[in-house]
This record gives structure tokens, sequence and C-alpha cells, in this order.
């Protein structure tokens, strides 16, 4: 299969450091949006069976998870709880490590912050031990529009597809007239 093909049954969701007090050091409408896509991104893994794994850095620093986040982790089947990180690179922490390492995921799905730091190095982690990661672009974060673009930039280059939320779920719905289709489509239109 191509790397740039993504299936519900062998995809996982990573989502990298959605807290409290980054997220406000974000530019607002840029962090409004990456929360919404990030939350549609929730709620396909939810109906499509598509394990999750989140990270929090430093969160006695950087506050929890976000409220939206949380409660959408909170609905998943079963509840996702966030793994601490202290490492740059989620893949640098053990914890997180083998909960990657556990599951049955060929292509990982990416969003998080920020883009050019946290998300860069686990995706560049994830690509060298021989994972497709496709990183969603409009649901990452960077304070500055620089470091995002350099961040996807590096991305590229390391070998991950940048991609979109709405790339991501028609990718893993495949087909239309689902149950499923009808209720992610209208999160994306």
């Amino acid at each position: 299969m191509s790397k740039l093909a993504l299936t519900a049954e062998r995809s996982g969701l990573l989502v990298i450091d959605f807290q409290e007090r980054l997220i406000r050091a974000m530019p607002p409408e840029r962090a409004e949006r990456a929360t919404r896509n990030t939350l549609t991104l929730l709620e396909a893994a939810r109906r499509l069976r598509v394990p999750v794994v989140v990270s929090e850095q430093y969160p006695t620093g950087l506050g929890p998870t976000i409220s939206p986040v949380s409660t959408a982790l909170a609905a998943m089947d079963p509840p996702v709880l966030p793994l601490t990180k202290l490492h740059f690179s989620a893949m640098g922490d053990k914890q997180i490590q083998e909960r990657v390492a556990a599951m049955a995921v060929d292509a990982w799905i990416v969003a998080g912050m920020e883009t050019h730091v946290c998300v860069y190095q686990t995706v560049r982690d994830l690509v060298g031990s021989g994972s497709a990661a496709h990183v969603v672009a409009d649901a990452c974060l960077s304070r500055t529009e620089a470091n995002w673009e350099r961040g996807l930039d590096l991305m590229t280059r390391a070998g991950a597809v940048v991609t979109s939320t709405e790339v991501v779920v028609f990718d893993l719905l495949k087909l239309a007239g689902t149950e499923d289709f009808k209720a992610l489509s209208k999160l994306v239109r």
C-alpha cells in the first residue's frame, strides 16, 4: 500500500501537547481552527475505531490538555488519558514509545503543537522508525507562521505526508452513504 493511503484499520491518531498554557500563546484564529480540526479528527477516530495516543509536555508548567480535547478523549471507548512527556519528541518518552509500539498501526495521523518543535521531532522519529506519518497541517500550530511553515517543510523533507483534516477524514471513510460519512462530512464542510 502507498504511504499516501490511510485506512481506519491500520492508522492511529497522535495528538501532541494541546495544552492550556501553550494554546494561549498561539494566534487566536489559528488556535480555534486547529482545535476544531483536532476535534474533527478525534470524532473520526472515535467513529472509525482508530486508536488514539495523546501527549502532554510538562503539564506542571504548560497545564493540562484543553477542555474540548479532554471531553472528546473521555467520550472514546475506552476513554483516552494523556501521557506525560518531557522529551520534545513524544517518541523520546518510554511510556509513549511502548503505547505506540503495542498498536497495530502502519501510519500515524499527527496533530498538535508546536509544529516546529514537538510535532516535528516526533514525526521525524516516527518516520525514522519506519512508520508513515501524515501531518495534519490545519490541526498543527506554532506561535509564528514562519515556524509553522518551517516545521511542515522539515517534516516533508523527513518523509512525512503533509495533509489536511478533510483529506484525512475522507481517506479514512473510503465511501459515501454510510452513517459515519453522514456524521463526519458535516464536520468538514
